[in-house]
């Protein structure tokens, strides 16, 4: 059985509906002299613990945006009742981060994806040591190369 979820929009002081209250310079991701859309990182853990923890995955997620320098604008989190899984996403002025995990086999995949003046590369090392996986595969792909 899937538990109810609604879908929550970020709102201006005088009541109308924004998709993220982000400045109009939108700004690309530089490194090594490359300049980029976003830095993509992909990130499965196995043998991973606390994968059926809300509350946990969502301090967690918070975490991984202050140490990464992103903005965050919501956080949505859902289980599932068939086997405690959850699914969400941090939606971030700079992306996102997302999780989906399978409690029952200690697997998480983990997307984390931002632009800007950020370091992604920071919310693996936050991931590791609030997993404790066994095992960690961290991928990195350059979106929109410029």
């Amino acid at each position: 059985m899937i538990e109810d979820t609604t879908i929550q929009f970020e709102e201006f002081s005088d009541g109308t509906e924004a998709d993220a209250a982000v400045t109009p310079n939108d700004y690309f991701y530089q490194s090594d002299g490359d300049r980029f859309a976003g830095l993509h990182l992909i990130v499965d853990l196995w043998g991973a613990h606390r994968l059926d923890d809300k509350a946990f995955i969502e301090s967690t997620l918070r975490k991984c945006v202050e140490v990464s320098g992103a903005t965050l604008l919501h956080i949505h989190l859902h289980r599932f009742t068939e086997n405690g899984g959850i699914s969400g996403v941090a939606v971030l002025a700079e992306s996102h981060i997302s999780i989906h995990s399978w409690p029952e086999h200690g697997y998480a995949a983990m997307d984390i994806f931002m632009c800007g003046d950020t370091e992604p590369q920071r919310a693996v090392d936050v991931l590791r040591d609030a997993f404790q996986p066994d095992r960690m595969e961290v991928g990195e792909h350059r979106r929109g190369r410029m």
